[in-house]
């Protein structure tokens, strides 16, 4: 069965170390994706599309040099995009995710741990859902995001490792347009 994400209900958060010595935290906006799940519910496939352009940390100076060409080139790549290439249930809900993640153009693989609540819930307004949370990490330098600045002690500005946390909601694909 397809769902499609619903994006108002969709996050993707992210922190990263800043000066060696605490972390920034951060968001983007989820553009469109998809899930599929199995007769038993199972999940399948997950695909989603992000704006880098909507990155957020709450400093708007920061915001814009993280949109810029030292980093995200949103202006030249409009998308992030990811894309599982398979699915490993891990348990009750669990699942190990492995898929391609697609930023500046540079496709790597990563992998996500889920948690996956695929058993359908009616909203009040009669609509089909399902939710996961999932979490990873990757290497900004892999996605040739390597600007940097060394600071006196020669711990730097802005740390390698992403983590992010991503919190998604999804409307069955089969509801009416109407409906959804």
């Amino acid at each position: 069965m397809k769902w499609n994400l619903d994006t108002a209900h969709t996050s993707v958060d992210f922190k990263v170390r800043h000066m060696g010595i605490s972390s920034v935290r951060g968001s983007l906006q989820v553009l469109s994706g998809s899930v599929e799940t199995d007769e038993a519910g199972r999940l399948v496939k997950v695909e989603a599309v992000l704006d880098p352009a909507s990155i957020t940390t709450g400093e708007p100076q920061r915001d814009a040099h993280l949109r810029s060409s030292d980093f995200l080139h949103a202006e030249q790549h409009p998308q992030i995009q990811f894309e599982s290439t398979s699915i490993t249930p891990k348990g009750e809900d669990r699942y190990t995710i492995e898929g391609n993640l697609t930023i500046r153009g540079v496709t790597k693989p990563v992998t996500l741990q889920a948690e996956a609540n695929t058993r359908p819930v009616k909203d009040p307004w009669g609509l089909q859902r399902i939710a996961a949370s999932a979490s990873g990490e990757i290497n900004r330098k892999d996605w040739n995001l390597t600007w940097n600045q060394v600071l006196e002690l020669g711990a730097l500005l802005v740390g390698e490792e992403v983590r992010f946390n991503l919190e998604v909601e999804a409307v069955s694909a089969a509801q009416p347009a109407a409906a959804q």
